[in-house]
């Protein structure tokens, strides 16, 4: 038998930890929330290039179930800026092909927003050129504690036994249930942490982090970076033939 192909592809999955709208704006002299929404504008540039360069599926990374800890004036001007991306983009992004849903733990978020996360992900469903996918109130371990909830309570009402509970059912039952596993994570600002970020997804991604803030990483940098990944060996605990 052959022995299996494991060169390396151009990535189909990209996840991204929008990294450094603060920093940037701080550096500057201005509010954090400015840098926010720097940060929104840049979102709209990657989504755009995304297409061309390849990615089918771009997950970010926009708000954290640890994120609730800042301040109230931020976490509110936050709040405000999905809200308000959601409304004046979505015209656009069903107009661009793009299927926009998202991941994470809706309860605590406020009612208007989750109607409007429903409707976007509702009108944009049938869209096959970009899947947008945006983890807001996520966690990777909250993931994780829900999930198991989850496939506990089914295991009680009997929908399940708990000898069927293995990594493809698990997998299936997350937030990302219909999403391949990313195949590169990228960081931007500087630091090198995954911040509870596709804890179980990226067992296998290939990582990238890049100094550059996020409202100044442009459709150019990613280009560099998807070639660098073209040039890694990823052998998924494999060897080379």
């Amino acid at each position: 038998m052959a022995a299996k192909d494991i060169s390396v592809q151009m990535p189909v999955h990209v996840a991204i930890i929008m990294d450094g709208n603060g920093r940037w704006a701080r550096s500057r002299g201005w509010p954090r929330l400015v840098g926010h929404r720097r940060g929104a504008e840049r979102v709209k540039q990657i989504v755009k290039a995304c297409p061309d360069l390849g990615v089918r599926y771009l997950t970010i990374y926009a708000f954290s179930t640890e994120n609730w800890k800042r301040s109230t004036e931020e976490v509110l001007g936050l709040m405000t800026l999905f809200s308000r991306y959601i409304e004046r983009e979505a015209e656009g992004l069903n107009a661009e092909g793009v299927r926009m849903r998202f991941i994470g733990d809706r309860g605590p978020l406020d009612g208007r927003l989750r109607r409007l996360m429903d409707g976007i992900e509702e009108r944009t469903a049938g869209n096959e050129r970009l899947n947008l996918t945006v983890a807001i109130n996520y966690g990777g371990r909250n993931e994780l504690a829900r999930t198991a909830r989850a496939l506990a309570a089914a295991a009680a009402r009997g929908d399940i036994r708990p000898d069927e509970i293995n990594e493809e059912m698990l997998s299936r039952w997350l937030d990302t249930g219909d999403l391949p596993d990313p195949d590169l994570v990228i960081r931007t600002s500087g630091e090198t942490r995954i911040s509870n970020y596709l804890l179980w997804q990226s067992a296998y991604a290939e990582y990238e982090f890049t100094p550059t803030h996020w409202p100044d990483f442009t459709p150019e940098e990613l280009a560099s970076i998807l070639a660098r990944y073209s040039m890694r060996d990823r052998r998924f605990g494999s060897v080379k033939a």
